[in-house]
């Protein structure tokens, strides 16, 4: 591993820390403390740009210095690959729209039969995978029909980071929801989907308590 390569997984690193920050519930609380309710609709606005933000100068620092290929696939395979990614990408969208109260700050600092919170309100792509984002994760990133000496660390760090971060998210979901989500657990697969889960619900799936 050369220097550069370091320099790369090392902005990896950091850009792992600064998103784990922000998405943690000591800022989440302090941000609402400080913004009011008004801050529950723009948080994940501002998370989610700020990603994208610290993200682009690692892409380009890999799109100016690649190093040596690794491998690459044939026509007609790369294009068919490139179109998964896209539409694994478009797809993951729905995980967002199935549970949009697991995103609100309130609700993420509400525990268990808090009137600040919602019911668990499992529907849509849930009912089958309790972690859409992980294998949608794994997929983008596992599909790229090439592969780099530079792109390989940061593939496998950024692996691993998605998979910590899944079990962090999910211990918040178990204080979030208490018992139903364990419930939940029991049944559901975090990241291969399996059997439709027994307590699915349909539209309008993510009342109040």
């Amino acid at each position: 591993m050369d220097s550069y390569t370091l320099y790369l997984a090392l902005y990896l690193v950091g850009f792992a820390a600064l998103h784990s920050i922000l998405a943690s519930l000591p800022v989440k609380s302090i941000a609402r403390k400080r913004f009011g309710s008004r801050v529950d609709p723009w948080y994940p606005v501002f998370f989610s740009a700020m990603a994208a933000v610290t993200l682009l100068p690692l892409v380009a620092l890999i799109i100016y210095r690649p190093g040596r290929l690794l491998y690459i696939l044939p026509s007609p395979w790369i294009w068919i690959f490139f179109a998964l990614q896209l539409l694994i990408g478009l797809a993951s969208l729905r995980a967002f729209l199935d549970a949009p109260h697991r995103f609100l700050i309130r609700a993420q600092l509400a525990g268990p039969g808090s009137p600040q919170g919602f019911a668990l309100g499992i529907k849509g792509i849930y009912c089958w995978i309790r972690d859409p984002f992980l294998l949608s994760g794994f997929l983008l990133l596992w599909l790229t029909p090439f592969m780099t000496e530079n792109m390989l660390p940061v593939y496998l760090l950024a692996t691993v980071y998605l998979f910590l971060g899944s079990l962090h998210w999910e211990s918040r979901l178990a204080h979030q929801f208490g018992e139903e989500y364990a419930a939940y657990k029991k049944e559901v697969r975090r990241m291969i989907p399996g059997r439709r889960w027994r307590g699915c619900r349909g539209p309008g799936g993510s009342e109040l308590n």
